[in-house]
């Protein structure tokens, strides 16, 4: 596949909206073009699963079909070209990364390892549903290779934080607003202020408060409100303690009710031996193909975390270079496309991983 190509499939991957739960349209693209390059695709639910022959033992190849964009986005902010940068809505998370993945395999053509494709359609709401396909593709498997985007210096990640989501609940009484009620969001506020003072980035613990809702207008006192939280720790040690600590609310209103409930996590990934390994073998092929791999962890969680997670080595960010994941000026560089793709193939006919 040429820079040409590469550079026509990511824009028509683009153009294909596929928020969490509408991801159908993007999975038949792909799994055709997956057919087509000599893979046994199936469906699992709404993720994806492919299978290609070579020698064993397998890698398995992770990517994403969902983004975290409404349909319509794409109205707002087509896809467009900037000098180096290619935007659009999922751009560099993921479609950059998919359309490496379907480039990297066409190269790797006749002397590749052979191969699970795995693309989940829920990985930004945790993957809910893929984790037991998952846990079963990655049975066996040598490695496994995440195409989901680099930093934005290009590094590749060998690990990255836990990532846990939360459903903050307060119960209260309703009433005028100078009735003395218990106050649902006042609570909420009280306990959100709480929960921050969790943060604690030097030590590897972000705590975000994403979404808020309670209360119905000004001069009525909120019988209910709730918040979802995204919580992160980096290595596996915090996980219990920090857990408890977002779990064990006391109301500072006592006549009012607080609950927490996990909506889902995802375990830290720890560097370990054997991806040090990975990415010295990465970097070796960096190398040879004229330019430099770093190394880097994350913040942020992938299905890669749920496959470290069975003690299989794991090799993420060898996806697309770009920037502003989640967020409207989303980037990748369309330069790096066409090197990340020859070095995912070096990877896949790579007899040492």
């Amino acid at each position: 596949m040429s820079s040409g190509e590469l550079f026509d499939v990511l824009r028509e991957l683009v153009e294909i909206e596929s928020p969490t739960g509408e991801t159908r349209a993007l999975g038949e693209r792909l799994a055709s073009e997956l057919e087509t390059l000599g893979g046994r695709a199936q469906w699992l639910g709404e993720h994806v699963r492919a299978d290609f022959g070579g020698r064993e033992p397998p890698l398995l190849l992770l990517g994403h079909l969902d983004t975290v964009w409404d349909r319509g986005t794409l109205a707002a902010r087509p896809f467009r070209v900037a000098g180096d940068r290619a935007f659009g809505p999922g751009v560099c998370d993921m479609k950059g990364g998919l359309a490496i993945a379907l480039a990297a395999i066409r190269q790797s053509e006749g002397d590749r390892r052979a191969l699970r494709v795995f693309l989940s359609a829920d990985e930004e709401d945790g993957s809910v549903t893929a984790r037991e396909p998952i846990a079963h593709a990655a049975r066996g498997s040598a490695a496994a290779l995440v195409v989901e985007p680099s930093t934005p210096d290009g590094a590749v990640k060998t690990a990255r934080s836990g990532l846990a989501r939360y459903r903050l609940r307060v119960e209260g009484s309703s009433g005028d607003a100078d009735a003395g009620a218990a106050n649902a969001v006042e609570e909420l506020a009280r306990q959100i202020v709480d929960l921050l003072a969790f943060d604690e980035p030097d030590n590897g613990v972000a705590v975000n408060v994403g979404k808020i809702d309670g209360g119905l207008r000004a001069n009525a006192v909120p019988e209910h409100a709730e918040a979802m939280l995204d919580v992160r720790v980096a290595s596996p040690a915090q996980v219990p303690s920090i857990a408890a600590r977002v779990l064990e609310r006391t109301p500072h209103d006592p006549a009012t009710r607080v609950s927490v409930v996990e909506w889902y996590s995802r375990p830290p990934l720890a560097r370990s031996e054997a991806s040090g390994r990975l990415f010295a073998r990465a970097r070796e092929h960096a190398r040879d193909l004229g330019f430099e791999l770093g190394e880097a962890s994350s913040l942020g969680g992938s299905d890669g975390n749920l496959v470290g997670a069975l003690g299989v080595p794991v090799l993420d960010g060898l996806g697309a270079v770009g920037g502003g994941s989640h967020a409207p000026w989303e980037y990748v560089e369309v330069s790096s496309l066409e090197p990340r793709a020859a070095l995912l193939a070096r990877l896949l006919r790579d007899p040492g991983l």
